[in-house]
């Protein structure tokens, strides 16, 4: 997840100050070792250019390819007010450009921008997904000019781990093209709750699967060695996000708990082990707070026990940690209040928080830009600048050994050659009919599957665009004229009170009365195939007994189902995840243990063949 804070003024007197003090040029001669590079610019860095670098936010895309200007709706500031008020570089960029080239030439202007400044440290740039279906603004965001594949969760529905390396080679050639650097994922934590609404974006809830594909997926961002052409990965969300409280989200106050019942935290570490021995250069620590374990009972960014005594120390990881999004400041997103995520010290200031994240071995505070407090702390005595130069070494070593200081820029025409190319659109396309999951394929009274569909037979369509359709065959207005209907829908979820909180899909797992009753209506007068996006696993229950066939979508397009339906592709898809009986099997399973609602209507691994 990302989202951001509201902006403070920049104060630009301490920048003028240090504008006129003389630079030693020696951290740009590329021939010298990186930890050279490092403290010889390290020891040129005055205390604001160092507290620059601490804070990761969102900043905004112009459309035009030039600077972007205020963002209000997100409380974003201009990009120039970022760089050159706020002396920042690291970014998560939010939003998109309508093309490959407009991004390129917005990256290069904002590096243009970096440049001008009195060392000219290049910025990183960061995002959230982007090769998929989500359109969750603030935690994936919809392809756009990139290749589009299916969920992560679809990939591991494939259980391919050359494919999801494949796919993380392909996405690093995207994000390299116009200039991003840092992904915000993968995100292995264990879909052991089935309500919990992130799990779209995990590989489900076994977690040896997990720890295979997460490992490859890494792999694929990452390449064979970390240098100028990788995409550095921030694994998330340690040490496991998934065991949420009734599947509730920590991003909000009613889900800040994680619940261990079952005495399965350990189980939750696994995927990050695999992890490790991949490779992946940064962490992420969920918002969740532990209840019940030897742990502190505090979000996981201000958590010691878990960040120095577990990460740090147990598995001696020594690369980037930042925190999720908005722990230190409360904020506004889509002009709703939205408090920060400071589970278990909510009653510490805003300078305390700092404090705490800093003593539990956190190097970056994601989305907040309030360098000017770490200043003030320092200089108060609150925190040593040996202690910033403890993570500054490591922000700064990222930055050199992706080359950025190097070569900052991109080809802003081989961006719209790479970006989306034949050969990629290919391949996520394949992905997305790969992934699908047949779950039922009733007999027909002639005896036959209902699927495969033979093509040219008059269609009754809900969810799929007419024209899409009547590619395959002939589009009627009603089911009574249809030899067969198919419905694309999605998995039940709660309508919230919060405009952010709705794009988190929460809540119950059982279709409404209503949704229940038209899809019973439309297969009593026609043979009906259902297709179900399972970004959770919904209970499919009712419709088992009424439908010709049930399949299961994790982010595919519409050709693309139809494409398995009629045959002219093959499903390949396994169930990533349980799909239960029933809400009272959900509520009475404990949220940490893998597999364990009382008879599932479809097992882990289940899916059909064609």
């Amino acid at each position: 997840m990302t989202d951001t804070i509201q902006a403070q003024p920049s104060d630009s007197t301490d920048a003028a100050a240090s504008a006129d003090l003389p630079v030693d040029p020696t951290y740009r001669d590329a021939s010298l070792p990186v930890d050279e590079r490092v403290e010889n610019l390290l020891g040129q860095m005055t205390l604001q250019e160092k507290a620059g670098l601490f804070f990761q936010t969102m900043i905004a895309m112009s459309q035009d390819g030039e600077l972007a200007e205020a963002n209000p709706m997100f409380g974003l500031p201009s990009n120039e007010d970022q760089v050159i008020g706020k002396g920042m570089t690291h970014f998560n960029v939010l939003g998109s450009a309508p093309s490959a080239e407009l991004m390129a030439q917005w990256h290069n202007k904002l590096q243009e921008l970096a440049a001008s400044t009195r060392l000219g440290i290049p910025v990183t740039i960061s995002t959230d997904p982007r090769h998929s279906f989500s359109d969750n603004p603030l935690a994936g965001m919809l392809s756009g000019p990139f290749s589009s594949w299916p969920e992560t969760v679809g990939l591991a529905a494939i259980r391919d781990e050359a494919l999801v390396e494949r796919f993380g080679d392909i996405a690093r050639q995207e994000y390299t093209a116009v200039g991003i650097r840092v992904a915000l994922h993968p995100q292995i934590d264990l879909a052991t709750e089935p309500r919990w609404g992130r799990q779209v974006a995990t590989f489900g809830e076994d977690a040896e699967l997990t720890g295979k594909l997460g490992a490859a997926y890494i792999r694929g961002f990452q390449g064979e060695a970390f240098g100028p052409g990788s995409v550095s990965t921030m694994t998330k969300h340690f040490p496991g996000g998934g065991p949420q409280m009734d599947g509730e989200d920590a991003h909000f106050a009613h889900g800040r708990e994680q619940v261990y019942p079952g005495g399965k935290f350990e189980l939750h570490l696994k995927p990050f082990e695999d992890a490790f021995a991949a490779g992946t250069r940064q962490i992420m620590p969920y918002y969740g707070m532990p209840v019940g374990t030897e742990y502190e009972e505090v979000g996981f960014g201000f958590n010691k026990s878990v960040i120095t005594g577990l990460l740090r120390e147990r598995y001696a990881f020594d690369g980037i940690v930042c925190t999720d999004w908005g722990l230190i400041s409360d904020a506004e997103i889509f002009g709703e209040p939205f408090p920060a995520r400071a589970w278990g010290v909510e009653h510490l200031t805003p300078r305390e928080r700092v404090i705490k994240v800093l003593e539990a071995g956190v190097d970056q505070f994601g989305g907040e830009a309030i360098p000017e407090l770490l200043v003030e702390l320092v200089e108060a005595g609150d925190i040593t600048e040996a202690r910033l130069d403890a993570s500054a070494r490591r922000l700064l070593r990222e930055k050199f050994v992706l080359g950025l200081f190097d070569q900052p820029y991109v080809d802003v025409e081989q961006a719209g050659i790479v970006v989306g190319s034949e050969e990629f659109i290919a391949a996520g396309e394949a992905a997305q009919r790969a992934s699908i999951t047949v779950l039922t394929n009733t007999t027909t009274d002639a005896g036959a599957p209902t699927l495969p569909l033979a093509r040219g037979l008059k269609l009754y369509v809900e969810g799929i665009a007419p024209e899409v359709a009547a590619e395959y065959g002939t589009v009627v207005e009603t089911p009574t004229e249809a030899d067969v209907a198919v419905i694309r829908t999605h998995a039940p979820f709660e309508e919230r009170s919060s405009t952010f909180e709705n794009f988190f899909h929460q809540g119950s797992l059982a279709f409404t009365d209503e949704a229940v009753a038209h899809i019973r209506e439309v297969a009593a007068a026609v043979p009906t195939v259902i297709d179900v996006h399972l970004d959770r696993p919904a209970i499919l229950t009712p419709f088992v007994g009424d439908v010709a066939a049930i399949v299961g979508n994790y982010g595919a397009s519409s050709n693309a189902v139809l494409d398995v339906l009629t045959g002219a592709a093959a499903p390949l898809g396994k169930l990533p995840f349980d799909l239960p009986s029933s809400m009272e099997a959900v509520e009475a399973s404990r949220e940490d243990v893998p597999f364990d609602t009382k008879d599932p209507l479809f097992r882990f691994g289940h899916g059909l063949s064609l």
